[in-house]
């Protein structure tokens, strides 16, 4: 009896440990896809160049987005801005560049917030099935059936408008696509050799979900995530279009919202803006779907 016990434990030592997620020669050729893909590398660039801008922007300037340089509704080309003035005599270039700070610092805590909220909920329910599957699935269908632009209202409104409440409404209401993806590969992942392999040899549930089989199911997560921040762009946007922006920080919503009123007679104070979002959610767009052929094996293949 002695002797088999010792023999079981020997064969578990045995079993070969579970690889890592991504071993390099696979990263190196997801980023080869990924540079060899035109509008995922013409993504990045713009991504770049627009994050460049909103952190070095406002030193250069050194103007209070706030400030009224001129008359109000002045066209762009005028002595008092090269994008013209918004509706008070406020610069419109200056309100870009500091605006794009709050825009896509609100994307990327909100886009954080919904796919860590996604990824516990989607882990837990996806590695444990049963009785915790059949709750956590049901709070995800109940999330999903709220309109969630007006539950975000009404968070906003209850806590007041700044950028964190805002983020924090975004990112709560926006979880449960990243919550059935998850669930969808914990569901998959669980039953192959090497997650059994762990468990011969001891490893515990809290190990197998965050450090064996949460790295594996990244690739479709990261992908995801690159997604949720653009969403979130587009959410702070609707928020502020309908004044629910935070009235103390600069940003893209907010400068729609707050000319939407003089479309007719000062265009270029809401169409600049919309602009900016635009080519921040396409380049984030383009990202998104470069990472998914990169990150996905069979997608890859074809490349």
């Amino acid at each position: 009896m002695t002797d088999s016990s010792a023999a079981a434990r020997k064969d578990a030592r045995m079993v070969p440990q579970a690889g890592p997620a991504k071993p390099p020669g696979q990263l190196r050729e997801a980023l080869r896809v990924f540079c060899r893909n035109p509008s995922a590398v013409f993504g990045f660039l713009l991504l770049l160049a627009i994050v460049c801008i909103t952190i070095f922007g406002p030193m250069v300037m050194g103007v209070d987005p706030f400030d009224m340089v001129g008359p109000p509704m002045e066209a762009p080309g005028s002595e008092f801005g090269l994008l013209g003035t918004d509706y008070l005599g406020r610069d419109l270039l200056v309100g870009l560049v500091y605006g794009g700070r709050a825009t896509l610092l609100v994307g990327v805590v909100a886009a954080v917030l919904s796919v860590v909220i996604g990824i516990v909920v989607g882990a837990l329910a996806g590695y444990y099935g049963g009785w915790v599957d059949e709750a956590l699935m049901r709070v995800t269908e109940f999330f999903q059936v709220l309109p969630t632009l007006l539950f975000a209202m009404v968070l906003v409104t209850l806590f007041s408008p700044t950028l964190w409440t805002i983020s924090i409404a975004i990112g709560i209401v926006s979880w449960t696509g990243t919550a059935r993806l998850a669930r969808g590969e914990f569901l998959r992942l669980k039953q192959l050799d090497y997650i059994l392999a762990e468990r011969v040899v001891g490893a515990g549930n809290a190990r197998l979900i965050w450090k064996v089989i949460l790295p594996n199911a990244m690739a479709p997560l990261i992908v995801s995530a690159t997604l949720a921040i653009g969403t979130a762009i587009l959410f702070e946007a609707g928020l502020s279009f309908l004044g629910l922006g935070d009235p103390n920080m600069m940003s893209w919503g907010l400068m729609i919202g707050n000319n939407r009123s003089y479309i007719l007679v000062a265009w270029w104070a809401v169409t600049l803006p919309g602009v900016a979002i635009f080519l921040t959610v396409l380049a984030v767009s383009l990202i998104g779907d470069g990472l998914n052929d990169a990150l996905n094996p069979r997608l890859r293949e074809r490349s």
